[in-house]
């Protein structure tokens, strides 16, 4: 009988320690931090449940800049609730005059509480999509501020799971460039969104398009068979996905025969009954006659699969971000003085900390960020 990770790891540490006469107290305490660690039993990931903690260990620690109080407002989504619920315990050690006032009831109602001024902050799970700038931006034609606060999930319905591209089992591929998933799923452009600039740059021609399995190396009865991608449906006019940005360009167009479920579970279903199809959805979705495919960010590699330790280092290509938005502007649309809120400036910086990150480790679904993505994000607060 194959035994938990965590009982097999703790009982082998236990005897090695025993054997090379360690004090007991260290002992004890090594294997309650292996116990911790490692509780998961997916498949390559037992032991990267660990290599999140030792991540934050190089982040600066929180020292406020200014002592802060009253009322932080945040309207957004749900799911980052316990999240949200950590860091303003942690933030509220250094700052005891804050207090709350929490609107989660979605992403989609995230920039709406900036837009009519009863929020201080948008606390949203995915990148916002372009038409949901449009109610700050009329006051004063300046973009809210993005400041990326933590990594999503790998595995977890709801917490915007990194997409995962899967094929029936018996497919014979293993791995694909974002560039032949573009040639999948996509289609001739002449550029694409980037929020609501247009990117004339991400054009490409009908040369680019794939449509049969043996245009990406397959050969046999495999090769001039055809490729049925499924994916998530539209989400209207303005609403550029994660999906679409990282891998169409910006693009809003879809190759002719993709098929659309909103429900992943029962697209991967389809899926294991589709030896020709293609998907992409959270490993959280997936069946045993599926299978997921490594990826490569360009052309020759280096291919990475995808595993809650390259999510979190931020190697496999579709691992996601959450965001927390700021104005800074003013309702009349006056430019906001000072410029960024002081209450909203000190309780990112503790998110950015590595006590902010910790409690994104605390939290067990949510990854902390790298080092270089801490950096960039603390320089949009200077």
């Amino acid at each position: 009988m194959k035994m938990p990770c965590a009982i097999v790891t703790v009982n082998h540490l236990a005897a090695r320690l025993t054997r090379r006469r360690v004090r007991p107290a260290l002992a004890l305490l090594a294997a309650a931090i292996l116990a911790a660690g490692c509780t998961r039993q997916d498949t390559g990931n037992a032991i990267a449940k660990t290599d999140p903690s030792e991540k934050v260990l190089g982040l600066p620690d929180y020292r406020p800049e200014q002592k802060v109080a009253g009322i932080l407002r945040a309207w957004g989504d749900n799911n980052m609730g316990t999240l949200m619920k950590l860091w303003q315990e942690g933030f509220q050690k250094y700052h005891p005059e804050i207090r709350y006032a929490d609107v989660l009831k979605g992403n989609n109602s995230a920039m709406f509480g900036l837009q009519e001024w009863v929020a201080d902050m948008a606390v949203v799970g995915r990148q916002i999509y372009p038409n949901q700038l449009f109610g700050t931006l009329r006051r004063s034609m300046i973009y809210p501020v993005e400041v990326t606060v933590a990594t999503t999930s790998f595995d977890t319905p709801r917490k915007a799971p990194a997409l995962v591209i899967f094929v029936h089992k018996d497919n014979p591929l293993a791995k694909l460039t974002m560039k032949q998933l573009d040639g999948i799923f996509g289609v001739q452009r002449t550029g694409g969104w980037h929020w609501l600039t247009w990117h004339p740059e991400e054009a490409r021609g009908p040369e680019g398009n794939i449509r049969t399995w043996g245009q990406l190396g397959l050969t046999g009865d495999w090769a001039n068979k055809p490729i049925h991608p499924y994916g998530s449906p539209s989400r209207g006019a303005g609403a550029i996905t994660f999906f679409q940005t990282r891998v169409l360009g910006g693009s809003d167009l879809w190759t002719d025969d993709y098929r659309e479920y909103v429900d992943p579970r029962e697209m991967l279903e389809v899926l294991a009954k589709d030896p020709l199809g293609i998907a992409y959805a959270g490993m959280c979705y997936r069946n045993s006659q599926v299978k997921p495919l490594a990826l490569a960010k360009q052309d020759g590699g280096p291919y990475v699969e995808p595993t809650r330790a390259t999510v979190a280092d931020q190697t496999y290509p579709l691992a996601r971000h959450a965001y927390i938005y700021f104005t800074v502007d003013q309702p009349n649309g006056d430019p906001a003085d000072p410029r960024i809120d002081p209450k909203v400036k000190e309780f990112l910086r503790y998110i950015l900390s590595r006590q902010g990150q910790q409690d994104v480790v605390r939290e067990g679904d949510y990854l902390p960020l790298t080092e270089d993505v801490v950096r960039a994000q603390l320089a949009k607060l200077q």
